[in-house]
This record gives structure tokens, sequence and C-alpha cells, in this order.
């Protein structure tokens, strides 16, 4: 399978959370979790599958985060930025997040739900009135001239749980991608150069101009109707800047971003700290083949527009804040960043009455803001995963944040994720067992 086609059959289904690690972990078990926080390692397997996954033929550097409840995440980082960069990796590493951004954009809209300046119901006319009379293909990815009106308006709840029937280059098919990628309807960047196969064209000039074009293009389903990975966090950047009055990129460094204290957290990756941007390889078979190295890559370069969707640069310490912000319901360092329920709302299920969940790669799950929830087992999960290799979550109910940060795409070319997955199993069997 080439590049091209591993990522257009499968790239964006496998940014799905592989996070079921968790299940069958007893609430119970937190507390006595707490008092381990201070052994110097509460992952062995991990580091030790690590350790087995970097060096020449593999990769050149990786980092994971395991943080408990109240406590400082531990740290476990091998290599260096990349094979031709002797930086080492650090947990203050750079890494291109890109899906991992859609948690992010979701709690921004979170912010404004809790301050009653949005409603999830609250149709995204009422904000962008060019969505108004939208238009659904009559056989989805089939043609973009056999339309109907769609029978309801999308919402707040559609655009941040994927389920408004917008569609997404990185899935789609036929004429409805080639009129996505004609129109710059392309929200995510990979190189400087036209790499084959993740090149899809390139994005329009600002996040207005992505929103005016792409209320013209029509529907794949009927909002609210079908869980569908979609441009739709990338749209409610849109929202979110027209609601606030703030520019969306700013709109995240005012109420999220500094209030966490995630200073290395950005669209456009300062020139002062290239030194320690991570290179991005293209998986072809067992070889990496680097395509974005740290100093010369797209992401020093200010975006066509701030992808809400796939469009951040974060270190494992700052993603780490992040989810502690949320483990924590919405405070960190003794500062509320968001209120409480918006919090609890935001990482319980949100999909309309009637929807089904993502369920590829793993259990069938419900959906929050940007993130998928878990259920069964895996209840209080939340959180997501990358296009190039990372994932990260928190368990709402335990207070426990873990992520793996590394660099390679399509994800599912290595087997390194699911061994991730395992190797965290059976720490926190071991951590449980040792309780």
């Amino acid at each position: 399978m080439t590049i091209c086609e591993s990522l257009h059959t499968g790239l964006a289904r496998r940014e799905l959370l592989r996070l079921g690690v968790l299940a069958g972990i007893g609430a119970a078990f937190a507390p006595r979790l707490a008092f381990a926080a201070s052994d110097p390692s509460l992952t062995p397997k991990v580091d030790a599958m690590i350790a087995r996954w970097v060096g020449p033929g593999k990769f050149p550097g990786i980092v994971a985060s395991f943080g408990l409840p109240g406590h400082d995440p531990q740290f476990t980082a091998r290599g260096s930025d990349g094979f031709n960069d002797p930086d080492a990796m650090t947990p203050d590493s750079l890494f291109r997040i890109y899906s991992m951004t859609k948690p992010v954009t979701g709690m921004a809209a979170m912010v404004l739900v809790g301050e009653g300046k949005l409603k999830l119901d609250q149709p995204v006319s009422d904000i962008l009135p060019k969505f108004a009379n939208m238009q659904v293909q009559v056989t989805p990815d089939g043609s973009i001239t056999e339309l109907k009106p769609a029978k309801t308006s999308i919402t707040i709840r559609q655009l941040i749980t994927h389920t408004s029937g917008l569609g997404y280059s990185i899935i789609q098919r036929g004429p409805l991608r080639a009129a996505y990628e004609d129109k710059g309807l392309v929200p995510g960047l990979f190189s400087r150069t036209q790499v084959a196969g993740l090149f899809r064209g390139v994005p329009v000039n600002s996040l207005e101009l992505f929103a005016d074009r792409l209320a013209d293009m029509p529907l794949v389903y009927e909002p609210g109707t079908r869980w569908s990975y979609s441009v739709g966090l990338d749209l409610m950047g849109r929202v979110i800047e027209v609601v606030s009055g703030k520019a969306f990129d700013q709109f995240l460094k005012e109420r999220i971003f500094d209030p966490c204290g995630m200073n290395s957290t950005f669209f456009q990756v300062p020139q002062s700290e290239a030194g320690r941007l991570t290179t991005n390889h293209a998986a072809v078979g067992n070889i990496l083949v680097p395509i974005d190295t740290g100093k010369e890559s797209v992401y020093l370069d200010k975006p066509p527009f701030p992808f809400g969707g796939a469009g951040l640069v974060s270190s494992a310490r700052d993603y780490d804040r992040f989810l502690r912000m949320l483990a924590q319901h919405g405070t960190i360092g003794g500062h509320r960043v968001i209120g409480e329920q918006a919090v609890r709302i935001g990482t319980a299920n949100l999909l309309p009455a009637g929807v089904q969940g993502p369920a590829m790669m793993g259990p069938a799950s419900d959906f929050g803001a940007g993130g998928r929830v878990g259920i069964g087992a895996e209840s209080g999960l939340f959180g997501w995963a990358g296009a190039a290799g990372t994932v990260a979550g928190v368990d709402m109910k335990r207070g426990i944040r873990m992520g793996l940060y590394l660099q390679f795409t399509p994800p599912n070319a290595l087997p390194v994720l699911g061994e991730y997955q395992e190797a965290l199993r059976q720490d926190l069997m071991a951590l449980m067992a040792a309780a």
C-alpha cells in the first residue's frame, strides 16, 4: 500500500483514541495509586517498550507521560528529536499533535457554553448565516449536483461531535473530496514540499473564507443523524471568533493556554523554539522517511489560518497540563479556566439522541466536545489521537492522565501504538496489585 492509499483509507479513522488500557480499574483504586507517586517509575513496561522502539532503524525518539491525581506527571523520554538532530528528546520537545487539537477546540467551545454565550443546540446559522439553507448529497460521496435540502439546521453540538454532516477531505471520496481540495478546504499541513499522498491542496488564507466556502459545499449526511469525521471543529474556530470578538488563536491563548500554563503550544512555532521541534516522518513499509524536520518545518511559517481540527504543535508537558485541568474539572494551579459544569458536560456524551459514536480501532464509544468518550468498562475516559502518532487522554473518574508522543504517519503503519496500549495496561495492573 502506498502512502497515499494508506492515508485515504485509514489515517483519519485510526486517529481514534486507543485508551482501553484503563478498562476494569475500579474507582477505589485511585486513592491507593496516589501513594505510589514517589516511586522511581510507575510505568516500567512502557519504559521498556519505548527502549525497544528507539534506535537505528526505528524511531529517533519517543516521550510518554503518566499523571496521577494531584501529582505532576512522570515522563519517559528517550532518544533525540530526529535521526539527524542530536538534541535530546525531552518532555518539552515539540510535536505536531494534529487531531489532538480537536479536544482543545471542543473545550474552547465549552468555555462559551459555560458562559451562556453559546448553546449546544443553537443553530450555527445564528452565528454564521450562510449555513442557513444547507444542501445534502442524495448519495453520500456521490454526485455534488444531485442534492436535497437539509431537513434540519446544523447545531453547535453537531459541530463538536462530528454529527453535522460536513465532510473531510481525508476521508471523503469522489467529486466531493475533489471539490474540497479545489476550494482550499484542507485544514492541515504536513510539509513545505508537496509530499505525494499527503498534499491535498493549498488551504484558503483565512478562517472566514474557509467558513464561507464551506457553506457552499453540500453536506454528506443529514445533520444530527450520523457520526462521520469532519471539519466541524475547524468551523467551530470561526464560530468562536465571531461570538467572542477575538481571533480564534488569540482566544485559545488567552482563555486556555495562558491560564493552564501551556507556554509551548502553538499554531506557529517561534523561530527561537525551532530547536525543540521534532522531525515528522512518513512510514514507507518499515522505513521512516523524514518529511518535515524541526529546523525547516512548515510549522515555523504562519499558517493560512488556525486549524481548529489539526493545527497545533505542543509538548508532552503542555498537553498534560490541559488534561490535568480537565481532570480537576476546569481548574489548575488554583485558577479556574473552565466552569466545572462545562467540563463535566464536554467530557461526557454529547451525541444527538439515537446517534452511535465511533466504533473503529476499539470498542464502541460515545463522543464529547472534540474527543472520544468511553462507555462500559472504559467509562470516564476522554481523549483523542493525532495523525502523526500522538495519543493522549484522561480518566475523568479517577483523574489519571496518559499520553504517547512520536512522529510518523500513517500511525497504523507500525505496531508501536498497540504495544504502548498493552504495556500501559500491564503497568496499571501491576500498580493495582501492589496498592
